[in-house]
């Protein structure tokens, strides 16, 4: 299936959606991956303080993000490799959170982006016991990766949603919102296109 998206995670450094340390990026086209992105951030002040259960979950510490670029530095790359891109994540209000609050911490206009959880078309496409991300990505066929490191949770991410539309015969994520009656979320504002002028008669 002609599947087309762009996979997220992020790692934060504490309960603050605007304290992202890391994140991964993992673009599908034709239902496979083509392109991937990991970047360590540097939180902002005052969401900078690492939480010790934070750190003990993903490994990643204040020394290791000392010298990394912000969020900021990277939101033009981010644009870049998103395009107009689909956004996927599991439990995506989650991710969606992280780059709206993110952005708004730098005073900056969050990306404008559908985006569709991972986490809830899995509970459509599978009969699992758990749907946290290692439990669903194996059962569409990807194991054996390091869970919490943003890079391998995105591409699980990617490996769900490729492999749920292709079970559910769905061309776009269009049609697999549609046929798993998952909710597709936007994120950011989309501009407003200016009504065009009057014509003199």
């Amino acid at each position: 299936m002609p599947v087309e998206f762009t996979a997220i995670d992020f790692e934060t450094a504490n309960s603050s959606g605007a304290s992202a340390c890391s994140v991964g990026l993992v673009k599908v086209r034709d239902g496979r991956v083509v392109d991937r992105a990991y970047w360590l951030l540097r939180p902002p002040f005052p969401h900078d303080e690492f939480n010790e259960w934070n750190v003990r979950i993903h490994g990643i510490t204040p020394d290791m993000v000392a010298d990394a670029t912000s969020w900021a530095a990277r939101l033009d790359e981010f644009r870049e490799f998103t395009g107009d891109d689909w956004l996927v994540a599991h439990n995506a209000t989650f991710d969606m959170g992280v780059i709206a609050k993110s952005s708004e911490a730098f005073g900056l206009e969050v990306p404008v982006h559908r985006y569709l959880c991972s986490l809830q078309v899995a509970r459509k496409t599978y009969h699992l016991d758990s749907y946290r991300l290692p439990v669903a990505a194996m059962a569409a066929g990807f194991e054996d990766f390091s869970h919490h490191n943003a890079l391998d949770d995105a591409e699980a991410c990617a490996a769900i949603m490729a492999h749920a539309a292709r079970r559910h015969d769905a061309d776009d994520l269009d049609a697999l919102a549609r046929i798993t009656g998952v909710r597709v979320g936007a994120l950011g504002t989309p501009r407003a296109v200016p009504a065009p002028a009057p014509v003199a008669e």
